[in-house]
């Protein structure tokens, strides 16, 4: 008899939960659709926190529903980058660091992976050099990195204040998530997948002018 109540009631929790996650899940649908086209954001820091606590079954719901496998991230990207876009023009270019995916480099790159991602020649063969050659003349560190451990790596031996990355869609969305204490600045590339991708220069350009 007990055993039968608590899976009773186990069971009318759990509806609840799915209930809320999903009212949850249309509300940010909504903010996502319609009010992030608006300049400025409603409620920003609740939406980021609930798009933070449910990833795994918004994307879930996302994938039921056949909708934009991108939706749920390019939401958290935008909002993280409106909250933090004031303070981070504030921090100087020496307190700010940016990463590049190493899939950005041209398939002769001739650039050596080193403990702190690849070393660049500014060869000209990709866009990595352009930014680079604009980035640190200016003071920013630029680091090349194929992968995530290379950033929290990169992270622990760095004072800094604030970061730029250039990612896909979910790698973004995920340092973006991993440094959101340093007014992180996120850019999409344009073209995805794990080669010779490519990236808006003029609109890093623009994240790295931002101070100025």
């Amino acid at each position: 008899m007990i055993i039968d109540t608590f899976y009773i009631v186990l069971g009318q929790l759990l509806v609840i939960i799915a209930i809320i996650i999903v009212i949850l899940f249309i509300i940010v649908f909504i903010f996502g659709k319609y009010l992030v086209k608006i300049e400025g954001n409603y409620f920003p820091k609740f939406i980021l926190l609930v798009v933070d606590s449910l990833y795994s079954p918004f994307k879930t719901i996302s994938k039921l529903l056949k909708m934009d496998e991108h939706f749920i991230d390019n939401i958290a990207i935008r909002v993280r980058d409106d909250i933090n876009k004031e303070k981070f023009k504030k921090i100087p270019a020496e307190k700010t660091l940016i990463f590049l995916p190493h899939c950005l480099r041209h398939r002769n790159c001739p650039a050596t992976l080193q403990k702190e991602g690849l070393n660049c020649t500014e060869c000209g063969l990709c866009s990595i050099g352009v930014i680079k050659k604009k980035a640190e003349p200016l003071g920013y560190k630029l680091y090349i990195v194929p992968g995530s451990s290379f950033v929290k790596k990169i992270v622990r031996e760095n004072k800094f204040k604030a970061v730029i990355g250039v990612a896909c869609h979910e790698d973004l969305n995920q340092v973006m998530m991993l440094l959101s204490d340093f007014c992180p600045q996120g850019v999409l590339l344009k073209k995805t997948g794990c080669f010779e991708t490519t990236v808006d220069v003029k609109e890093v350009f623009e994240k790295i002018d931002s101070k100025y």
